[in-house]
């Protein structure tokens, strides 16, 4: 599938996909070279995760080597034990009794309905998927689209795919937003084409095509897939700044207001909305509350844009009756 690059804002981080077209599934590692303080919100009422339960503020750990966005439901959530088998050959993780133990938070996306082939035998394909995800993780330029943990991903109306974005701040923090789109409802207005995300569109990113003229009582109704089944949608807000695992959090708590704003609904009960934070710490804030609220602010703007690239940039699944893209019902 042809997929576009995407380069990323901040050093010190690798992001790598695998993907399978036939499963219709994949992965997306998220490679940190030094350990970064992390945290997450979660807000849909169905979600799927390894280890986020260690991000939380009472937990003791502040920092993880790596967070995986993957396919596959709770099957999927073997893929963070392939990220850390390959963080583990080269020498990662924390010492703990005479060993070295990498640690991986995940959230997962419901794709096992998408018309893949997901009869894969005794043990699911995903802690590979996972190790080929690490392997192939690179700092720079990474794909979007219908890549990694967005290949299988779908919305009620067009296919999901994976997308980014990324911002700067008054104060000279970065941030990066990368999103999986997989939601039980959609990102477009009515029958579409425009995109709830439009007013926070940069240099027409995924169209250009801004607000309708008018938004008619019909374009609010619900759109459904079908009956209300488990969707998802995940992501990670990065960032260059000096951050507590408490700032993390309230970061990765703002970044779901982009979320709402770019899918409707959201945090529904058959979604796992989920999104992490995570600060290299590279930059120190200087007033720790406006700087916050400024990375805040942008990142709830930077996911927001991330979900309407990650549709934008699909391509539909290679199977008869696979749910169209975008790019197919609109064109572009």
């Amino acid at each position: 599938m042809n997929t576009r690059n995407f380069k990323s804002v901040l050093a010190g981080i690798s992001i790598g996909h695998a993907e399978n077209f036939t499963l219709g599934s994949g992965v997306t590692a998220i490679l940190f070279d030094d350990p970064a303080v992390a945290s997450c919100m979660v807000l849909g009422g169905a979600p799927g995760g390894r280890d986020t339960g260690l991000l939380e503020l009472e937990s003791t750990l502040e920092r993880v080597d790596a967070l995986v966005l993957s396919g596959g439901s709770t099957y999927g959530l073997d893929a963070a034990g392939g990220v850390q088998a390959a963080l583990r050959e080269a020498g990662r993780g924390t010492p703990f009794a005479g060993l070295r133990l990498p640690l991986v938070s995940q959230a997962i996306i419901f794709d096992l309905m998408n018309g893949g082939d997901k009869n894969w035998g005794r043990y699911s394909p995903y802690c590979e998927l996972g190790y080929a995800a690490a392997m192939a993780a690179s700092g720079g330029a990474f794909a979007l689209g219908s890549i990694g943990a967005g290949t299988g991903a779908t919305t009620s109306t067009v296919k999901g795919g994976l997308g980014a974005a990324s911002a700067t701040t008054e104060s000279g923090h970065n941030v990066l937003a990368i999103a999986v789109v997989n939601a039980v409802g959609t990102p477009l207005i009515g029958s579409g084409p425009h995109f709830w995300a439009a007013p926070f569109e940069v240099e027409a990113e995924f169209g250009g095509l801004g607000w309708p003229a008018q938004i008619a009582p019909a374009d609010l109704a619900p759109r459904l897939k079908g009956r209300p089944q488990p969707a998802t949608t995940i992501g990670v807000i990065l960032t260059d700044a000096v951050l507590t695992k408490p700032q993390a959090k309230r970061l990765a708590i703002m970044a779901h207001d982009g979320l709402a704003r770019a899918i409707l609904p959201a945090h529904a009960p058959w979604d796992g909305d989920t999104i992490f934070a995570a600060a290299t710490g590279k930059a120190p804030l200087g007033d720790a509350v406006q700087d916050l609220t400024l990375l805040g602010h942008a990142a709830t703007l930077a996911f927001a844009r991330a979900i309407g690239r990650g549709v934008f940039e699909a391509a539909a699944l290679p199977y008869p009756g696979a749910l169209p893209s975008w790019r197919d019902r609109f064109g572009g």
